[in-house]
Parts: C-alpha cells; sequence; structure tokens
C-alpha cells in the first residue's frame, strides 16, 4: 500500500519516501485529522549591560520613559519582558525568550534602537552608547518572584554594595561562567 501526502508547498510525498528520510509517518483515515504539535519552552534570562565606559549617564527622571521602549522593543521581537530596572550605569532586563529569537541578535537590537531613542529624544545628554558586551543568565520559573524583585530594587542594592562591577562578578560566579577579569 502506498500512501501520498502533499506539504503546503504542494510538493508531494509518499509514506514510503519519508520513511527512507528516517520521518514518522502517521497513516491515517480519510476522516481522520491530526494537529501538529506546538512548540512550548520557558527560556527565563536576567540580561544585563553597562553605558559604555559604565559612565553613570542614565538620569533617574528619564529611565522609565527608556525602560518602557525597550519593554515594546522586547515585545516586537515576540519575546516577553517581564522587568526592567536599572540605575545610573547599567540596567537589567527579565524576559521570557521566544524559542525562534536568538539572543545575541535580541541584544543588539535592544542597544542599537535604545541608543537611537536616546538621542533622539534627548533623554540622557551624556549618554554615549552602551558597552560592547553584555551578561546573560538563565533561570528556573521557581526564580522568577525573587529574581523580580531584586530587579525591581536595584537602586537599594546598589545604595548598600559596591557597585555594577562587584554586582557583576557576582553574577558571573554564581551561574559558573568562565571570564577574564581584564574584560568585565
Amino acid at each position: 500500500m502506498s500512501v501520498f501526502f502533499a506539504n503546503s508547498g504542494g510538493v508531494e510525498f509518499y509514506a514510503d519516501q519519508l520513511m527512507d528520510f528516517g520521518m514518522k509517518v502517521c497513516i491515517l483515515n480519510r476522516n481522520q485529522t491530526f494537529t501538529a504539535m506546538s512548540t512550548y519552552t520557558q527560556i527565563l534570562y536576567q540580561i544585563v549591560f553597562s553605558t559604555k565606559c559604565r559612565m553613570p549617564v542614565l538620569a533617574k527622571h528619564n529611565r522609565e520613559t527608556l525602560f518602557k521602549f525597550i519593554n515594546q522593543t522586547i515585545q516586537n521581537k515576540n519575546c516577553k519582558p517581564l522587568q526592567i530596572n536599572g540605575v545610573e550605569d547599567h540596567i537589567h532586563i527579565i524576559m521570557n525568550l521566544h524559542p525562534t529569537v536568538a539572543l545575541a541578535d535580541l541584544v543588539k537590537d535592544i542597544k542599537v534602537s535604545s541608543t537611537l531613542f536616546i538621542k533622539r529624544e534627548k533623554l540622557f545628554p551624556y549618554f554615549i552608547g552602551w558597552q560592547n558586551g553584555y551578561g546573560a543568565f538563565t533561570y528556573s520559573s521557581e526564580a522568577l518572584d525573587n529574581l523580580i524583585r531584586y530587579v525591581q530594587n536595584q537602586e537599594e542594592h546598589h545604595a548598600k554594595k559596591k557597585g555594577f562591577r562587584s554586582e557583576y562578578l557576582s553574577l558571573l560566579e554564581e551561574h559558573g561562567v568562565d571570564f577574564d577579569e581584564k574584560y568585565v
């Protein structure tokens, strides 16, 4: 028995041809249908990056405008922003990454578009750009509430601690990331 298939592009296959490629074929009666499996993921990231030379130029009164812009940029890439916050010299983004989006491309898009936005809107007069690199750390869904609180409380956190460098080094160490301190 030979079973005939056609894909959405109109290319015709027979079941035995598909099996030759190692594909599994479901043979259905004429009146049967099946639904293709969908993609389900939970890719929770904390992304951290700083201003160029860690200059403390992100004035508090305009940060919320920047965070809203970044939030929209992330949504436009089919990702789900959960929390964005930061202080004068760096920002944190908590988000779920869509499985079709490459993290490096997303971070590049966030940095490029937000730089253009900051300059066009004249949000931070002394802003010259973002640092080249970034940190991206994955978390389980159970960590989400604590992670959101941590990012929401960035100003308090940095009032008590040394600053961005020590926080960033702690994140790298906590997540077992190999790094060279001269590039941090």
